[in-house]
């Protein structure tokens, strides 16, 4: 579980009195966040989440509640914010940003299948173009710029083989240009556990606190990565197949992209890479903070570094 800000009955109490939700009936820290406190907030007017945010600031967080509400309001599946009684999503409560979202309904999925593959291939084809309306912009706080310094910090902090792979992967990467392929505000972390589903059906789009305006084949690629690879770090052919086929009905990539396309694989396993181990390595403090395990994607990184990728 990864709850850094308690929040208590009587705080929440107060909190929600700014709000016309009604009379809370019970709330509950959510576990599987690293980055955010989140709570699921049940009201006698609906249920809800609530998350305090341990890494953005004020100034950051419009751009993504924003965004939330604009994919909302055109149909997509994405929580929409909740606005107070003057009208204000962004609030604060224990000293840190907070917000309320109306809470979608359906689970995650472990196992994803072939449906389930190609609703998610759709879900991000759809978000690209809906997201091409939108008018906010925010850089990729674990763009390029980030993946290479991290990667510097880390070198001295690692083991050999893992100082290697790290060196030379910088070395590689330096050869691709992502601003020169497709733009647009991408969600950078759709992995299992932010797609929702009722059976095979597709409900709920979630966590947008990573979206930002980078190349649109680099969020394809993330969310590739984690929706069909095996334990070996290799991807499921007919689980990529059935992805990627249903994203590009939405939108067909350009000969750029196909030939990006295997380094930019590389980059999107790179950064979760990176952003693990070094979480791994300079660990935070936080009430059972769940870290995850760096090596499922050294695993993939490696696979990308020495196999051809699916066919885009």
């Amino acid at each position: 579980m990864s709850v850094f800000t308690k929040v208590s009955h009587a705080e929440l109490l107060e909190f929600l009195r700014q709000y016309d939700l009604g009379t809370l009936l019970g709330f509950q820290g959510i576990g599987e966040g690293i980055e955010n406190t989140n709570y699921f907030v049940d009201t006698s007017r609906g249920r809800w989440v609530l998350t305090l945010f341990e890494r953005l600031d004020y100034n950051d967080l419009p751009f993504f509640l924003g965004l939330m509400e604009h994919l909302a309001r055109h149909g997509y599946p994405s929580a929409l914010p909740v606005s107070d009684n003057a009208g204000q999503t962004l609030k604060a409560l224990n000293g840190k940003p907070a917000a309320l979202v109306a809470r979608l309904t359906g689970q995650s999925v472990l196992f994803p299948n072939l449906m389930q593959c190609a609703a998610v291939g759709h879900a991000l084809g759809e978000l690209h173009k809906l997201t091409a309306s939108y008018t906010g912009v925010c850089s990729n706080s674990r763009g390029v710029d980030w993946r290479r310094q991290t990667g510097e910090t880390l070198l001295p902090k690692t083991t050999p083989d893992a100082r290697d792979l790290i060196a030379d992967e910088l070395a590689a990467q330096a050869r691709l240009d992502l601003a020169s392929l497709p733009q647009g505000v991408i969600h950078a972390d759709l992995f299992k556990d932010n797609v929702l589903f009722v059976d095979d059906r597709l409900t709920g789009v979630i966590d947008f606190y990573y979206a930002c305006n980078d190349s649109l084949l680099y969020d394809l690629a993330v969310t590739l990565n984690d929706w069909c690879a095996l334990p070996d770090g290799s991807l499921d052919r007919a689980h990529s197949a059935a992805l990627l086929s249903a994203y590009r009905a939405c939108r067909p990539p350009t000969a750029a992209e196909e030939a990006a396309w295997p380094l930019v694989l590389r980059a999107a396993a790179f950064r979760f890479y990176l952003s693990r181990l070094y979480d791994w390595t300079f660990p935070r403090e936080g009430d059972l903070v769940h870290i995850k395990d760096p090596e499922p994607y050294r695993r993939i990184l490696v696979h990308h570094r020495t196999q051809k990728p699916p066919v885009l």
